[in-house]
């Protein structure tokens, strides 16, 4: 196949990898309205004679209503797997029209970090009861992803500065700890929103049901957590293989470029974050607001640099 053929594949594998996304984003949503509708009290019904038929009918509604949950929970996990699938077919196929690494510009590199989110969140939801968090961990790639769209670039040739075998070590390595931090924001976000929401309970008001059925403080805690801890030492070797690479091709190791800076103020804060969780005083609340600041710094780093700031790291390719 043709260079123009293997990038139009790409292209619309990541379509393909949007609408997936967006489709499982809206299953999540109907599975929390269907369980949401399922836990209301229903009224007491009228006396029937023991094995009459109404008697009979109205034993038979739960099992009917948990019926379709069942189905919706299986095709929810089929259409995050297909759009995972589709989303890792987009970034090959974009390297074998390229001739090289996919990693060569912004738009590539959110696909790889929309990439690594999804299995991440996918290997979570496998080991810890944290499904309900999928509405919102769906949005965030979908959000991303379509992000990508603004910031696209044609397959291109790399610039010659980038032509070094550490872009395949630096970058992926960066593009990885950025996905999942990616998902660890989104838990750590939840997880004071769920702590909000108990706290609210606690003083007797009603506040959103929707936030109620989120898991437990506690296990988004513990998955925000996780995260965090596979993610930052992926990070602190991307940075380090980073000025590895500069002192190569630049003859020094940090010179405070802005992406540089950015990176490791991100470092520090992500440092920060780990530090307060083994410190009782800031565990909880104060530690998930670290996290949340920390991925804000991210995004800066992302975007904000890369399309307004001009320095060495100005591979955005717009």
């Amino acid at each position: 196949m043709t260079e123009q053929t293997l990038a139009a594949i790409s292209d619309g594998l990541v379509v393909a990898a949007l609408i997936g996304y967006l489709a499982a984003m809206v299953g999540h949503a109907v599975e929390l309205a269907a369980a949401l509708r399922s836990a209301r009290p229903v009224p007491a019904a009228a006396p029937a004679r023991l094995g009459s038929t109404v008697a009979t009918a109205e034993a038979a509604t739960p099992a009917r209503a948990a019926a379709p949950l069942w189905w919706l929970r299986r095709a929810v996990v089929v259409l995050t797997v297909g759009a995972t699938v589709a989303h890792a077919g987009a970034v090959v196929a974009r390297g074998w029209a390229a001739g090289r690494v996919p990693l060569g510009n912004l738009y590539e590199f959110i696909l790889a970090v929309t990439l690594a989110g999804a299995v991440a969140w996918l290997v979570a939801q496998a080991r810890r009861p944290v499904r309900e968090a999928g509405l919102f961990v769906t949005l965030a790639l979908a959000l991303l992803l379509g992000g990508a769209a603004r910031v696209y670039t044609r397959v291109e040739p790399l610039v010659p500065a980038l032509e070094s075998p550490w872009l395949r070590v630096h970058v992926s390595a960066a593009a990885t700890a950025t996905g999942l931090l990616l998902v660890g924001f989104v838990a750590a976000a939840l997880y004071l929103l769920r702590l909000r929401h108990d706290a609210l309970v606690s003083e007797g008001r009603h506040p959103s049901p929707v936030i109620g059925r989120l898991p437990a403080p506690a296990a988004l805690d513990r998955l925000a957590m996780r995260l965090h801890q596979v993610a930052f030492p992926i990070w602190t070797f991307a940075i380090v293989a980073g000025a590895i690479w500069a002192e190569a091709a630049w003859g020094r190791y940090w010179g405070w470029d802005p992406k540089e800076t950015w990176a490791f103020v991100s470092w520090v804060l992500y440092a920060c974050y780990l530090h307060a969780r083994s410190t009782a005083g800031w565990r909880g609340r104060r530690a998930a607001l670290v996290a949340m600041v920390a991925w804000a710094t991210m995004l800066v780093n992302l975007f904000v640099v890369n399309l307004l700031f001009t320095g060495l790291h100005s591979y955005a390719g717009l």
